[in-house]
């Protein structure tokens, strides 16, 4: 984007705190859900700074503007705020400051720090404003959306209709998952609950939809009491068949716009509301007449544990996605020679492929395909200026995913497209190592994700070599590819891992300039038996596709990792040999021979 339109609108958007008494304004990239990814209605501070990364928060005084992203987007950020007056501040980087410590520099005491209300979390403007006022009594306003102003041409709020979700793929109907949850919240002492995150919602109803690009929800608010349901929702979204699938469940319906009344009416209740998945707006209305417990909503700890008709799926969504990857990797490896393929090219053959499996819906991110120094940009998406051609030499990384009727899928595999250097192969060799110690990894109920990410992590650490991302994600079932509420990175989370849930495992290392490498796939948690002191799980690998032999340093390896390795491949093509071409097969048995 011309950097002279960021400018004009940084000028508007200062021109309109000027108007408010405001001397700073604070832009997330998050919704009215706090969701991860969000409709373009809500893509503001993409709109205010031309960065398109998924994550960033900009924050613009009268006279600065900056802003702060993790380390997935550096460089992303640093190319597409060049120019615009925006400074890039670094994320968990020593001498980055953080946004209220930068703050605190820059303004009076006195002074107001703008938000929209709705795109914040409860606990975060508390936290902000007891810090703000402590400090230099600087006050917070959240009551103003300046969007509404200045965004002229500001896309409307997605209007397409929900879809039920069968119960044949759920495996539970929705009667049922309103009892599990009204049994959470009578055990903690609860009158009722109240849900802004939008996979949550879906998951309890058995909805999905497209309001979100890549993730399958809807636009809704959802209060279950012990005895009532109320689902907040645009009229138009509501087809006769959902409606009939809703009211069976005894879900009473309202326009998405009456959250705010409904709040205000209802009185004297206990109810449990989650401060950091709802904004502040709302947050604060349900607290006008009731007591308000921050607590953690039940639904996301009932939803990660799969059930045995979600398990089934999955592992049958991974069968036909390694069917698509196979028969990509077998093309990729005859097309590069040609060198008339490209980054754009590539995820192009890829989604064909895979659009052509059976209950095949859309991709559950964009994919990621980098060649050489792009790989090393941790979450690149490649655009028509950015697009290279692929040479038979180098890595290309590819992180990719689908959603299927039955599963979603999230896989990334780094390939050798020709020779490589020595640096390139140990890097590669490295991470493989720590893909496979925590892919081997056997513990006792009750670990913590953060407990083992050490084990995917050490052999880099050996060479002083490291990354900023988490090693593992919670993945939905045909829902976001990012879930909660389980994780495994360095930072402290304290959901245990359970049977039933599924999570990546994708360690990677990234070289400005040079190469990018990450080995990612989506492991399950069972049981692995008993022990001392109690009962121990285990990761089963999920994901079937060859891993690339071609960079492995042998010698790096325990013979214990080999044999992991040579186990999965066997196991990877016994399950999709049988639905591929001979010429396919034969790819595959050769990708998949023993090490």
């Amino acid at each position: 984007m011309e950097t002279s339109i960021i400018k004009q609108r940084l000028l508007t958007l200062r021109l309109w705190m000027r108007v408010n008494n405001m001397q700073a304004f604070i832009i997330p990239s998050t919704d009215p859900h706090m969701s991860e990814y969000v409709a373009p209605h809500w893509q503001s501070r993409e709109w205010i700074s031309g960065f398109t990364g998924s994550a960033g928060t900009v924050v613009v005084t009268l006279k600065e503007a900056a802003l702060w992203t993790d380390s997935r987007y550096f460089l992303q950020a640093a190319d597409q705020l060049q120019g615009t007056g925006i400074q890039l501040k670094k994320e968990k980087l020593p001498e980055t400051p953080s946004i209220e410590d930068w703050l605190m520099e820059k303004l009076e005491a006195g002074d107001t720090v703008g938000c929209d209300g709705y795109v914040f979390p409860a606990d975060e403007i508390k936290r902000l404003t007891t810090l703000f006022k402590d400090n230099k009594d600087i006050k917070i306003n959240f009551q103003l959306d300046p969007m509404e102003e200045i965004w002229t041409d500001r896309p409307v709020l997605p209007s397409t209709p929900a879809l039920i979700y069968p119960t044949a793929y759920a495996g539970k109907d929705v009667t049922t998952k309103l009892a599990e949850i009204r049994e959470r919240l009578n055990q903690q002492g609860f009158d009722a609950l109240f849900v802004s995150a939008l996979d949550e919602i879906a998951w309890a109803l058995n909805l999905r939809g497209t309001d979100v690009h890549c993730n399958p929800v809807v636009i809704s608010y959802l209060y279950v009491s012990q005895t009532e349901a109320h689902l907040f929702i645009s009229p138009e979204k509501v087809t006769p068949e959902v409606q009939a699938h809703l009211q069976e469940a005894g879900v009473t319906l309202h326009d998405y716009t009456d959250i705010e009344a409904f709040a205000i009416d209802v009185k004297d209740l206990h109810i449990s509301i989650d401060p950091s998945k709802t904004n502040v707006r709302l947050y604060e209305l349900f607290g006008e007449h009731n007591e308000i417990k921050p607590t953690t909503s039940p639904i996301p700890a009932l939803k990660a544990v799969r059930n045995e008709t979600e398990i089934k799926g999955i592992h049958a969504a991974m069968q036909r996605d390694g069917v698509a990857l196979v028969q990509f990797l077998h093309w990729l490896e005859e097309a590069v020679p040609q060198e008339h393929e490209t980054e754009i090219s590539v995820d192009r053959k890829l989604h064909e492929l895979r659009a052509a499996q059976p209950l095949y819906i859309g991709e559950s991110f964009d994919t990621i395909a980098g060649y050489g120094p792009h790989a090393a940009i941790v979450h690149y998406e490649a655009t028509p200026e950015t697009d290279v051609p692929l040479e038979p030499h180098g890595f290309l990384l590819l992180d990719s995913g689908a959603q299927y009727l039955d599963g979603t899928t999230d896989i990334t595999r780094t390939i050798a497209l020709g020779p490589l250097t020595q640096e390139e192969k140990e890097d590669y060799t490295l991470i493989l190592k720590g893909h496979i110690d925590l892919a081997m990894a056997v513990f006792p109920e009750g670990t913590r994700g953060a407990q083992l990410d050490v084990l995917a992590r050490m052999p880099i650490w050996k060479k002083r070599l490291n990354y900023l991302h988490g090693t593992g994600h919670g993945v939905g079932h045909y829902l976001n590819v990012h879930e909660g509420p389980q994780s495994i990175r360095m930072q402290e989370n304290p959901v245990a891992l359970q049977a039933g849930m599924v999570t990546s495992n994708e360690p990677g290392v990234y070289k400005a300039g040079s190469h990018g490498i990450r080995t990612e796939n989506l492991v399950l948690t069972v049981p692995a038996g008993e022990g001392m002191f109690g009962n121990y799980l285990k990761f089963e690998t999920i994901t079937l596709c060859p891993i690339d032999k071609r960079p492995i340093l042998r010698e790096l390896l325990t013979d214990e990792e080999v044999e992991w390795l040579n186990v999965y491949h066997q196991q990877v093509y016994d399950a999709l040999a049988p639905s591929l071409s001979a010429a396919d097969r034969d790819w595959l048995a050769d990708a998949t021979s023993a090490l």
